[in-house]
């Protein structure tokens, strides 16, 4: 089953027209290069093992991962495009469905996790697993991608808090406390509430996050749930791919109230690239193109097409024709960089794509791994200086991770509690 909700998947198959990544001057590059050469570039969330799993099957044990690039349906990702874009760290989602039994996304998350591990042993001189702050600067200190795992998905641990530690002792750095659907114990942002944010065996999850020194990840949860998180918790949070609700009312983004809460709590931000998270005009056309499929072929009686799927497609086609996808570009992605900077202070602001779990709809100038120092050229033109960059790289999100196994260790006296399920 393939990520995204069905407005992304559609806009996937639209397939907007690229135009070249944006070109950055020389000095730029030399600027860029040393920021990166110094400071690891850490992406909060990358979604390459499930396209593997989804396009691949059986064959992502074994398939050569070195280039990608002329794929099709095409990947965001591979060695050769990780190492242009000059990534010193990645946390790999190991996303499921939640749509799956609670056993059944249990199973498959630690087939995820063997995955990604499997991809590291497979090219050592290109990866190396790492759990702390300190590992990935060894890591990016030897001239590999330091490799996080992050689950995506409280449904994944199945209710039960040893689960997640059984995740935690394999060497996931985060949970995402909800995906697109609400659980028994947190709102979705992009489902019906039913909590009013999490329950009492959610603020458990958060705790017992804290005691692992796993990181509390609050991309896909409501605001009430952010909110919620953001008063329990003992340790910084991050949102591993969310971006700024003020520019693009998405309510997959953080408002700026969550913002400052987000700079009091000392948490970070990384700013997704999904256009529908990027630009509100964007939104509202994925909206109106899933409407209008929806319109053409809803079962079993409206649908304007129901039962001819070829008139259908035929006439949704010729609505695309006649709506095309606005353009999202580069510079879009900034304005949300640049915003949560303001709000949140530049200390709670970093990079965390999405890549591989869009499809192919991604900004102008940024359709893979190799983009991101086209990215910090465009903030150098608006006057971010080299600490702030080197901030946004990695430094915001590795003080994160100290921060976090800093609580770690000062709970590590306090026992578990005999609960472990809801």
């Amino acid at each position: 089953m393939i990520k995204r909700s069905i407005v992304l998947l559609l806009a996937a198959a639209c397939a907007p027209l690229m135009s070249p990544a944006h070109a950055a001057s020389p000095d730029y590059e030399a600027r860029v290069a040393g920021i990166l050469r110094a400071m690891p570039l850490i992406d909060g969330h990358n979604d390459w093992p499930e396209a593997l799993r989804e396009r691949e099957g059986d064959g992502r044990w074994t398939a050569d991962l070195t280039d990608l690039s002329g794929r099709s349906p095409r990947y965001n990702t591979d060695i050769k495009r990780l190492r242009r874009g000059m990534v010193g760290g990645q946390f790999w989602s190991v996303w499921v469905s939640p749509t799956l039994p609670g056993k059944e996304q249990v199973e498959q998350t630690l087939e995820q996790i063997d995955l990604v591990k499997s991809i590291a042993a497979r090219y050592p001189d290109d990866f190396a697993m790492v759990r702390t702050a300190d590992d990935v600067r060894r890591a990016h200190a030897s001239g590999r991608i330091a490799s996080l795992i992050g689950v995506e998905g409280g449904g994944q641990i199945d209710n039960n808090l040893s689960v997640l530690r059984s995740y935690a002792a394999l060497g996931a750095g985060y949970l995402t406390l909800t995906h697109s659907l609400t659980i028994e114990w947190a709102d979705s942002a992009t489902d019906n509430p039913k909590h009013g944010g999490l329950t009492e065996f959610g603020h458990m999850v958060v705790l017992e996050l804290n005691r692992l020194g796993m990181l509390v990840d609050l991309s896909h949860v409501s605001e009430a749930a952010m909110r919620d998180a953001l008063a329990v918790t003992k340790a910084p949070v991050m949102f591993s791919h969310s971006s700024a609700r003020a520019i693009d009312d998405h309510p997959r983004n953080v408002s700026d109230a969550v913002l400052k809460l987000v700079r009091q709590n000392g948490g970070v931000v990384m700013v997704n690239y999904a256009p529908a998270y990027i630009s509100d005009a964007y939104r509202r056309w994925s909206a109106d193109a899933a409407a209008e499929r929806t319109r053409r072929n809803s079962p079993p009686f409206d649908g304007l097409d129901i039962g001819q799927p070829e008139r259908a497609a035929a006439n949704f086609a010729t609505w695309l024709k006649a709506h095309p996808a606005p353009r999202v570009t580069l510079s879009e992605v900034a304005d949300h960089i640049d915003h949560i900077a303001r709000i949140a202070g530049v200390d709670h602001v970093g990079i965390g794509s999405d890549f591989d779990g869009v499809g192919e709809a991604l900004p102008t100038g940024l359709e893979d791994v190799a983009t991101y120092p086209a990215l910090f050229a465009e903030l150098m033109r608006r006057g971010w200086s080299d600490a702030d960059l080197s901030k946004l790289a990695g430094g915001n999100i590795l003080r994160v991770m100290e921060a976090a196994e800093q609580v770690r260790v000062s709970l590590a006296p306090a026992a578990t509690g005999a609960k472990t399920r809801p």
